[in-house]
């Protein structure tokens, strides 16, 4: 017995998949996606889940006016729409992801914590032959996504936007895990107009050489790179950022109001499940022109200054045009007559980027993305619509919530159990392999505790270096991007710090899957990123100090506590799954890419998976060939001279295209030094 998903065609949905060799476990996974029964509340919701990509705790409006900010903070920052739907609706105070995207994105659609799925974002090209489950980047083959558990409530499963949660196979896309239709991109992120890989949108060269457009959709009778469509046409394609259609995220919003607009309202057991993944607010750093005009005239037009920062002015430009696609998306759900019975779900995936050229602001949190401060892992949250209780709108929850709750809270109010049979049935094929075991489902329902005003996890998992023990946290060994932003950040100050190599500067540059740093030592590299040493403890009282200004490490008072969560970390730390994904990447990623056309997209067990491809013209064929050769050479190089070797050739010019994309100041002088303090 074979595991599910190593067919060498598919056919969706899962449960229609044929095969003896399969039986049990297919089995298994429709039992796991069948539904139990109606929800406690009775009618069950249209849901749309909104996840924003890296956003900044303070580029949200609401929490400029909770920190008492700045006239000038403020007028820079504007969400109308979302600051309306936290007023409507439920804001969600603690709410916490992984310090970085794929795991985080990963945690949402499986119900498992981070620690228990995904803590590393692996590129979509590498893969472990041995491990036909686990052996591959983000989510396990085997493991059921809520969207599977929805369409087996009876949901519309749609998808637009951001994956980054696999790619190898067909069982790893968001057909895969059991969404009707997607239209996005698989990889952390890409060019915003052209859909292309330039270093400057994941930090990352991959084996293909970054070659291909990533951009792709499926559907009830396509799949496929995207070949139409306003972004693709000629014009867009000669000169993107002429005409404001051609925006990638413009292709994803026609799409989402598409989708509800065609929802069949009149089948009251067939509600719409949306999941709106939003490639803002993640460099590379683009938008339209008109939007960064509007940022200036709304700061200048309250009183306020036009911005100092390059990165902040489009950072906030793109946060408008985030919260303005929200906007709409909420109206195209009113006019349709859906939103009274509307569940709205918003959050990101992991605190905003402080280095260069990220751009985002966690004031007053501490720290950033790749850390495990506040800043890095509690996220910008809010329920709201119509379904939301007429008592609880305008509330504020404080219960810490997980983004890996919302698997188990919408299986709740579906009516379908949340335990994921599939991976359960699948261990017992993986466990007299040797292979790493898959874990179960962990996803606390958090509907009863919102409503109630609860705690429904008094203890989080939050990595390998952090737990959470409400209100306590404890924090082990170096972390990055120790520092609290002012209010305007970044600033001239952050821009000059980061000429002189005094950072913020990115600390994941990677080359054929392999980290490169930006500092020559050790030393430099953790002066660069601003590394803060916790060693063998930190420990906040994050209720009572919520900035981490304060370490309880040394209070002979808290040290029973200290210890405790200590040990507390170390035994869950026993658990954290850690498959071999592949150390080398697979050529033959680049030579589907090549055979599809030029996209990213499943390159193993793909026969008769893929819709026939135009056919091409010899020019293009000579081109293609030329390509293939260029990756066949690189491929052999990293083979012959190893690994480490071939990533070192590589390694100046990647250097040099990063640094290339690094904030500019548009004023003479240098901001307030207090605009930003380090550890």
């Amino acid at each position: 017995l074979k595991p599910l998903g190593v067919s060498q065609a598919v056919s969706r949905p899962v449960c229609a998949m044929a095969g003896a060799r399969a039986a049990k476990l297919l089995a298994a996974a429709c039992l796991a996606a069948a539904p139990i029964g109606a929800s406690a509340a009775g009618k069950k919701p249209h849901v749309l889940l909104l996840l924003a990509d890296d956003y900044g705790w303070a580029n949200l409006g609401v929490h400029r006016r909770d920190a008492s900010a700045s006239k000038q903070a403020s007028l820079e920052t504007n969400t109308p729409n979302m600051d309306a739907l936290i007023q409507q609706g439920v804001h969600l105070d603690r709410h916490y992801a992984f310090r970085i995207c794929s795991p985080s994105r990963s945690s949402l659609q499986t119900g498992r914590l981070a620690v228990h799925v995904n803590t590393v974002n692996t590129g979509v090209t590498v893969m472990n032959a041995s491990d036909p489950v686990s052996g591959y980047a983000a989510i396990p083959r085997n493991m059921t996504g809520i969207a599977q558990k929805m369409r087996g409530a009876g949901y519309r499963t749609h998808m637009v936007g951001k994956w980054d949660a696999g790619m190898a196979t067909p069982e790893h896309t968001p057909e895969g895990r059991g969404y009707e239709s997607w239209i996005g991109y698989f990889q952390h992120a890409n060019d915003y107009w052209r859909a292309t890989m330039p270093i400057q949108s994941t930090g990352e060269l991959d084996n293909c050489l970054n070659s291909f457009v990533d951009l792709f959709e499926h559907n009830s009778t396509y799949r496929g790179g995207v070949r139409d469509g306003v972004s693709m046409s000629p014009k867009c394609l000669a000169d993107p950022s002429s005409d404001p259609a051609c925006y990638e995220e413009q292709l994803f919003k026609d799409r989402a109001i598409a989708i509800i607009n065609a929802h069949d309202t009149s089948k009251a057991d067939e509600p719409l499940f949306l999941f709106y993944s939003f490639h803002l607010l993640h460099t590379p750093l683009q938008v339209p022109e008109e939007y960064l005009k509007k940022v200036d005239d709304l700061a200048v037009a309250g009183g306020g200054q036009k911005f100092d920062s390059q990165n902040r002015r489009l950072y906030a430009a793109m946060t408008l045009w985030m919260d303005e696609a929200i906007g709409a998306t909420v109206d195209a759900m009113k006019a349709k007559g859906m939103w009274d019975d509307t569940l709205v779900i918003f959050t990101s995936d992991n605190g905003g980027p402080i280095y260069e050229p990220g751009a985002a602001n966690n004031h007053p949190l501490k720290g950033g993305k790749y850390s495990d401060w506040e800043g890095g892992v509690r996220t910008n949250a809010f329920i709201s619509g119509g379904f939301v209780p007429a008592e609880k709108r305008g509330t504020r929850h404080s219960g810490v919530v997980s983004i890996a709750d919302w698997y188990g809270t919408l299986c709740e109010l579906a009516g379908v159990d949340a335990t994921d049979t599939a991976a359960a049935e699948a261990n017992k094929w993986l466990e007299p392999r040797g292979l790493p075991m898959l874990r179960p489902v962990d996803s606390v329902s958090q509907w009863g505790s919102i409503l109630n005003g609860s705690n429904a996890r008094q203890q989080l998992h939050v990595s390998d270096k952090a737990l959470l023990e409400y209100p306590y946290k404890l924090v082990l060994g170096k972390q990055a991007y120790a520092a609290w932003q002012g209010e305007l950040y970044p600033n001239c100050s952050t821009i000059e710090g980061a000429k002189l190599d005094q950072g913020p500067a990115f600390t994941e540059l990677k080359i054929f899957n392999v980290g490169i740093e930006l500092g020559d030592t050790e030393e430099m590299q953790d002066k660069i990123t601003w590394v803060e040493d916790c060693k063998d403890g930190c420990l906040f009282n994050v209720e009572e100090d919520p900035t981490e200004h304060v370490n309880l490490a040394a209070d002979a008072g808290h040290a029973d506590i200290l210890n405790k969560l200590k040990a507390d970390l170390e035994e869950l730390n026993k658990g954290i799954f850690r498959p071999l994904r592949g150390v080398v990447a697979s050529v033959e990623a680049c030579e589907n890419g090549v055979a599809i056309g030029g996209y990213y997209g499943p390159f193993k067990d793909v026969e008769g998976w893929y819709s026939p491809v135009p056919p091409k013209t010899p020019g293009q064929a000579q081109m293609e060939a030329m390509l293939l050769k260029g990756i066949h050479a690189v491929n052999k190089q990293i083979v012959e001279q190893g690994l480490a070797e071939a990533v070192k050739s590589y390694a100046p010019s990647i250097r040099q295209r990063w640094m290339s994309s690094l904030d500019k100041c548009f004023l003479p002088t240098v901001a307030a030094e207090d605009d930003v303090i380090v550890v």
